[in-house]
């Protein structure tokens, strides 16, 4: 049988025609929708104490039960994997339509690639809690940097813990590489591996310090 090859998602343009196939409802197999990329790179908060990551975002309509199934461009390839939709905002209860969004399959591919080689997918981890700094919530808390992570909380005993950085800490850089618009915490820290020794630059009561932390693991799979 034939199988659907991915494609390159890093050449998706917002205004792209794209298509998502699933089955919404558990019910409609193989349903078909069209929609544009309405935006790339896109993050989105979750309850469970992390962020996703450079989403792409849609509005093909995407339901429960199109999870897992695949956008593809007119070329027939597959650019990204369906993963979630906003209803609304969760503050203000403003409904919301159009908001789709899926995994690049970039990152989709490198990720399956892991499973398939080791049974499980390994990506690096800090051990911290942490809050994106970007130039309006540096202006609101007079921060001195305008990019960056703000630590939060610490797993004890954790890299980060061992390494010495504290809460309060703010990351600017993750080996040569300054966090900023084009440069996310998450995205530069998966450039490394597990057990790999980086060095970290942290601004810590105004002062510029540099640690060295040994990345830990995690698994899934």
């Amino acid at each position: 049988p034939a199988v659907a090859e991915f494609g390159n998602s890093d050449t998706l343009q917002p205004g792209e025609t794209v298509i998502a196939i699933g089955s919404p409802l558990g019910e409609f197999k193989n349903t078909v929708t069209v929609g544009v990329v309405s935006a790339l790179g896109r993050e989105l908060e979750t309850n469970h104490g992390y962020q996703i990551e450079n989403l792409i975002q849609t509005d093909a309509a995407i339901n429960s039960g199109n999870s897992g199934g695949p956008l593809v461009n007119l070329g027939g390839k597959v650019v990204g994997i369906n993963t979630l939709v906003v209803r609304g905002d969760r503050f203000s209860n403003a409904p919301a339509e159009g908001l789709g969004f899926a995994i690049p399959s970039n990152t989709t591919r490198a990720v399956v690639q892991q499973i398939i080689e080791k049974g499980f997918f390994s990506r690096p981890f800090m051990g911290i809690r942490w809050v994106q700094i970007t130039p309006q919530i540096a202006a609101s808390y007079n921060l001195p940097v305008q990019w960056g992570v703000y630590i939060s909380q610490l797993d004890r005993g954790g890299p980060a813990d061992q390494a010495g950085l504290e809460v309060g800490d703010i990351i600017v850089r993750i080996g040569d590489t300054y966090l900023d618009a084009e440069h996310s915490f998450i995205n530069t820290l998966f450039d490394y591996q597990p057990n790999d020794l980086v060095t970290v630059e942290v601004v810590r009561n105004g002062k510029n310090i540099e640690l060295q932390v040994k990345l830990g693991e995690t698994r899934s799979g």
